[in-house]
């Protein structure tokens, strides 16, 4: 999906988060009423969610099932990845078809941190990675970001600034790893190659390439001064290489989807959030293509929302986390094959058009109080 580094660089910048947040508590009977105008019809609509099997995404999934009146289908693998092989039996659960996907990630109001939760089933009621498989699949392009930025330096002689690069990272032919970009980093010679002016027993070291200076401030550099380059180290300075699965939905499909973003997703103030808006972003594109293929969801009223929520961590005394969603763009399709797609500029202004009024919404105590009180029946066994 992702090509240039600009072109990475201009899709993440895209996806706009704080001025389109809102409350799952309105996002629910804002969607339920954004169907109806579309001729959805009232109690033969079938909710689906793609959400991340952890237990924070529970509130917007009672919220579903409260404005839509029906426990929503579970369309959904850990990391917010759409099971696109449950289409099929999605479209033959209702006549109009309501798909909600999201990637999820965590956030602590009182450190203002992303990417944590607080577990209130643990022992001391902690603070755990969320969403988990994001933050497990993170760790190594993290540790090897680390790794590049403390064995990258920068010195300044006869003013002149100077690289010394850790020998493991000019090994391009490693398998795995972070790989340098050498072309931006150091000068290199008329046939494109890099030429160290001095090796070292574990470094080589190289004149700088101007446009590593572009991306570092060597004002303050003084001569003979060794320093770091620390977060300096750009994500157009580097990329990364990695085994993973190419199978589609297998346990590395999230792994596969950020890839190509990841020198991004590490440099970023909060890795997690920026790889979870990313999933969000790629499985919008995968899965609105499968849902066009899919002969299922031929003459099928479709709504597909995709977005991110954001999982603020309960505090004393509450039993849910106050679950806010981030869309990012929406599929529409109607009975006789007419389809387009919402921006998310578009999907919020269509969003805010809604009542949050939901006159068709569930009252669920009352409805397991009329199940409680049925007549038993009893099983042929």
């Amino acid at each position: 999906m992702y090509g240039t580094n600009s072109s990475i660089s201009s899709l993440l910048g895209a996806y706009h988060m704080a001025s389109v947040s809102m409350r799952y508590s309105r996002f629910m009977p804002r969607v339920y009423n954004l169907a109806k105008s579309l001729g959805f019809k009232a109690g033969k609509i079938m909710p689906s969610r793609a959400f991340c099997s952890d237990e924070s995404q529970g509130y917007p999934i009672i919220l579903i099932a409260k404005h839509f009146g029906t426990f929503p289908f579970n369309h959904g693998l850990v990391g917010g990845i759409v099971a696109t092989d449950r289409h099929a039996p999605h479209a033959h659960h209702g006549k109009d078809l309501v798909i909600i996907q999201a990637s999820h990630v965590g956030y602590d109001p009182v450190n203002e941190r992303f990417g944590v939760y607080r577990r209130l089933q643990t022992g001391d009621a902690c603070e755990t990675s969320n969403c988990g498989k994001i933050g497990g699949a993170l760790e190594w392009y993290i540790h090897e970001y680390e790794f590049a930025n403390q064995n990258i330096f920068l010195t300044r002689e006869n003013d002149e600034i100077k690289v010394i690069i850790d020998n493991l990272l000019l090994h391009a032919d490693r398998e795995e790893g972070l790989l340098l970009n050498l072309e931006k980093i150091v000068k290199v010679d008329a046939q494109g190659k890099p030429t160290p002016e001095l090796s070292k027993s574990t470094a080589k070291v190289f004149s700088a390439a101007t446009a590593l200076l572009d991306y570092y401030n060597t004002d303050t550099l003084k001569d003979g001064q060794v320093e770091a380059i620390g977060k300096h180290l750009h994500p157009d300075l580097f990329y990364f290489k990695r085994s993973i699965s190419h199978h589609q939905e297998g346990r590395d499909h999230l792994e596969k989807n950020l890839i190509n973003v990841m020198p991004y997703v590490v440099t970023s103030k909060w890795p997690s959030l920026t790889a979870a808006q990313a999933n969000t972003q790629v499985e919008f594109d995968r899965a609105f293509r499968t849902i066009i293929q899919e002969p299922s969801y031929k003459n099928k009223k479709i709504l597909f929302i995709s977005g991110l929520n954001v999982d603020i961590s309960p505090q004393e005394g509450q039993v849910f986390p106050l679950t806010k969603f981030i869309p990012w763009a929406a599929y529409v399709q109607d009975e006789h094959g007419n389809h387009h797609t919402w921006e998310q500029a578009e999907l919020f202004e269509k969003l805010m058009e809604q009542s949050t009024e939901n006159p068709d919404q569930l009252d669920l105590e009352t409805a397991i109080e009329i199940m409680e009180s049925a007549q038993e029946i009893y099983l042929p066994f």
